[in-house]
């Protein structure tokens, strides 16, 4: 049986900044601390996946700028036990970097991003040589700039990577990301087609049906995200919707199965920020795919990895390992959230 995760799009550096509030236009915050780290889908997933210490390949595919933050990716992702073969290395522009801005008493984050070298990856730095392994993830599409070009065709860049994966025998997983692009249900819906396994969050199925899935309070609404992964499942996705919010995920196939998982119930003083949580919620997800389980055991392991991820002010440094993870949700327990059932019942 092949072995391995191939993760392709974003690679960021993002420089963390802990602030006392969120200011309004021309007033001052105070910066409390500072980091750098990991950001971008598949840099976040992959330095997880390490993090978690479990024995399968790594790979990464992606763009850098022929400079020092690229150089500390590539130096990372050596140390990490990342394979960098697929990563390419670009003298026209710089490395992607991300200004976090987290809020110290909320963990409420804000970003300003610079795309660089990601907005010129295209399917011609991947080769096929480096699509090997079991599962294959991209990320983020709509804020890829080169991959998100919708051809004449309709189609799109990423849509024809995901197709090159899938002949090549692996699973194929997105993720999404949260903003306003005007194309974003087009952009996105030319690979939903060629996609096994869709990860996105509240917002962004807002962003790809067109309308709400939220309750009055901001809450995941069950019935609601049903309906929207009903849609996203009609509209291509092979297997897997995957829905998740800070307080639970839910799963939908394509039969109109439900499966939900509380988020673990970890004390808010713990929480130092949600930066990365997503991503680390994939990772855990990925790697029960990867290992063949059950729906819920990927869901339970997921939302463990991501309240570990809660842990540090950086995308990374608070993962630990999957023994670890686990225990926390034995230690403090889960919310009580959308439990599985079929789809259809109310």
């Amino acid at each position: 049986m092949k072995q391995g995760i191939v993760a392709a799009g974003h690679w960021i550096i993002d420089h963390v900044k802990v602030i006392d509030h969120y200011p309004r236009q021309s007033t001052l915050a105070t910066v409390l601390n500072e980091s750098m780290g990991n950001g971008g889908g598949p840099y976040n997933v992959l330095k997880a996946l390490s993090r978690l210490r479990v024995d399968i390949p790594l790979r990464g595919i992606g763009l850098v700028g022929d400079d020092d933050l690229g150089r500390i990716i590539l130096d990372d992702c050596r140390k990490s036990g990342i394979d960098p073969l697929g990563l390419s290395i670009t003298g026209l522009t710089s490395t992607s970097y991300t200004d976090v801005m987290t809020v110290q008493s909320t963990g409420e984050r804000t970003f300003f991003h610079n795309r660089g070298a990601n907005a010129r990856f295209t399917e011609d730095h991947v080769d096929d040589s480096v699509l090997q392994g079991r599962l294959f993830y991209l990320g983020y599409m709509a804020l890829l700039d080169a991959l998100d070009a919708i051809g004449a065709d309709g189609t799109t860049g990423a849509a024809r990577i995901f197709e090159r994966a899938r002949r090549a025998g692996l699973g194929t997983i997105a993720d999404l990301v949260s903003i306003a692009h005007p194309d974003y249900a087009a952009v996105v819906g030319a690979s939903l087609p060629f996609i096994d396994f869709l990860f996105l969050n509240e917002t962004e199925a807002e962003f790809l049906v067109g309308r709400p899935i939220t309750d009055e309070s901001g809450a995941l609404e069950v019935s609601r995200s049903a309906s929207a992964a009903a849609e996203i499942l009609e509209r291509g996705v092979q297997r897997l919707v995957t829905i998740h919010a800070p307080e639970g995920a839910v799963v939908f196939d394509g039969k109109g199965n439900r499966y939900g998982q509380g988020s673990v119930n970890l004390p808010k003083c713990l929480c130092r920020s949600a930066v990365g949580a997503g991503d680390a919620f994939a990772a855990g997800f990925m790697y029960g795919l990867h290992e063949d389980w059950e729906v819920d055991a990927c869901l339970r392991t997921a939302v463990c990895v991501a309240a570990s991820c809660l842990l540090d002010d950086t995308c990374s440094e608070g993962i630990l390992s999957l023994e670890e993870c686990l225990d926390l949700g034995k230690r403090f327990g889960y919310r009580a959230f959308a439990e599985g059932e079929s789809a259809d019942q109310p």
